[in-house]
This record gives C-alpha cells, structure tokens and sequence, in this order.
C-alpha cells in the first residue's frame, strides 16, 4: 500500500513538472513575440511611398520584408500616385521611396523637388519605357501606326493620369502626329487589356515600361522611337528625405546599398502575378537570396 501512495505522488510530481514546463514554453513563446515587438517599436518606424506598378509593389515590399524580419523596424508601405509620391518624399510624409524613374519618366517630379530631398543613386539599372505590342504586330515602328489605325481601334490603352509616361506618351501622339485615343485606366486595367488581346489574337498597344512580369510571361516589343520621345535607358533610384541619415543611420545606409537586377524584380513581379500577395512574394524572395540580402544590411 505505501508503494502504491508513493507512486501516485512521483507521478503527480511528474505530472505537475510537465504542466509547469508547457506553461513555460507557452510563455517563452508570448515573451518572444512580446520582444519582437517591443524591439521594433524601440527602433522606430519606417514609411515608405510607392505608386502602384507591378515593379514598385515588388521593390517596396522586399523593402519592407527585409526593413521589418532582418533589421526589426516597423514598417508603413503607402501606396499612392506618382504626384503625391514625390510630394511626400519632400514634404518628409515619407522616409524613403525606391520608386523614381529617372532621368527620364519622373523628370519633371524630380525636378521640383530635388533640392529638398537626397538622391542615393540606382538601386536597378536597364530600365525602359515606350510603347508596347504583342510580336505578331507587324509593324516596328511608332510612325508606322496611322497606317494601321484600324488594327488597334485608334486606342492607346495607358495607366494612371499623371504618369510620366502617360505624359511622354500625350507628346509621342502630337509629335509623330497620331491620330489615336490615350486610355486612361491603370496598371491592372492596362495588363488586362494586354492579356485579353492577347487571347483573342488582336492588336493592342499599350503603355509599357521593363522590369515588368508581362515580358516574362508574353512575346511582347517596344516600338521603335525614332523620335526618341521616351527616352534611352533608365534607372529606377532610391530617394530619402533630408535628414534620414541623421536620424537613423542605420536605416539610411540600407537604402543606399539596396540594389537589384531586372531578373530580380521580375522574379518577384510574376509571382504576385500567379496568387501570392505582395508580403508572401517577398518573403520568399528574400529567404531564397540571402546573400544578396546580406550585402544590403549594414
């Protein structure tokens, strides 16, 4: 009888100890995401501005996925239009944007505000923007378009108002003399467009611009400009607000080493494309390209 009663109170002991070590590991667990939490809230928070191309979701959000799980910042990602992007970057609204199509698409924003922000150089080179066709098109040529008029319905289907290449591409319709529409609608509604001509074996032009997922998934050209009305090369930049780097050094330097080729943003492009949402495309980009990530970090 006494072993029996000295058996049920080892196991009772037993049993309270592994009660004890659960409740333990549950609060280890609050505790950690307690101090995730409180650590970002004691470094700060970070705002980015971005308009809402498929290739700025893309940068803006790898941004923030390292900014947020690499350097334990919080971050706020404000989507907005190409005006009020730059705007805010003046105006401080913002801290940072990854988003300036220089020197040829966001001339005129940059010009206005230049003097009150800091640029911090590419952070992807070999960017372009023009018109844009399926392959089958046959002609090769912006000036070549009033002879197939017809074909494209006399329709430019264009992004958001206000875009710098919705304002090259007003100046292309009056300098080669097209007797086309310029649509305006969005990013989304343009490559929707895009795809539904597609499908049905039409012709279509749109506003388009490379990195994009659409070069990845479609056999699309550029027309050629002769007029060079949308410019050569460009590259998208990094700029901050003025006093960032006294701020917080920290965070300036990582916007000045982030950089990236087109096939990356691409990558990253696509996948959001096929279902995953901004946060999950980023995430796994990043977890994918630690070394590149690394080399961000300062």
């Amino acid at each position: 009888m006494k072993k029996i009663t000295k058996l049920i109170a080892v196991m009772a002991i037993v049993s309270l100890f592994a009660v004890a070590l659960v409740g333990c590991a549950g609060g280890g667990e609050e505790a950690k995401e307690g101090g995730e939490q409180q650590a970002a809230e004691e470094k700060g928070k970070v705002t980015l501005g971005y308009v809402q191309w498929a290739s700025e979701i893309a940068s803006t959000h790898v941004v923030k996925e390292v900014l947020e799980n690499k350097m334990g910042y919080e971050v706020e990602a404000v989507a907005v239009d190409a005006a009020p992007m730059w705007k805010g970057i003046e105006n401080a609204d913002f801290d940072a944007i990854v988003s300036a199509w220089l020197p040829g698409t966001h001339a005129d924003y940059y010009a206005d505000v230049k003097d009150n922000v800091e640029n911090l150089g590419a952070n992807l080179e070999g960017a372009k923007i023009g018109l844009v066709v399926p392959k089958y098109v046959e002609i090769d040529s912006i000036d070549e378009m009033n002879s197939v008029k017809d074909k494209f319905d006399g329709k430019i289907i264009g992004i958001e108002p206000g875009a710098g290449i919705m304002s090259a591409t007003e100046q292309a319709i009056t300098d080669y003399e097209l007797d086309y529409e310029l649509v305006d609608s969005s990013g989304a509604a343009m490559t929707a467009a895009l795809q539904k001509a597609i499908k049905d074996e039409k012709w279509v032009a749109v506003t388009g611009w490379t990195p994009h997922w659409k070069f990845a998934k479609y056999d699309l050209k550029y027309l050629e400009d002769p007029k060079e009305i949308y410019g050569g090369a460009e590259h998208i930049a990094t700029i901050v607000r003025q006093g960032l780097k006294e701020d917080n050094e920290e965070v300036y330097n990582f916007m000045d080493n982030f950089n990236w080729t087109p096939a990356d943003m691409q990558a990253v492009m696509l996948e959001i494309e096929e279902g995953k949402s901004p946060e999950e495309a980023a995430k796994d980009w990043v977890a994918n390209n630690s070394d590149k990530v690394d080399s961000w970090l300062p």
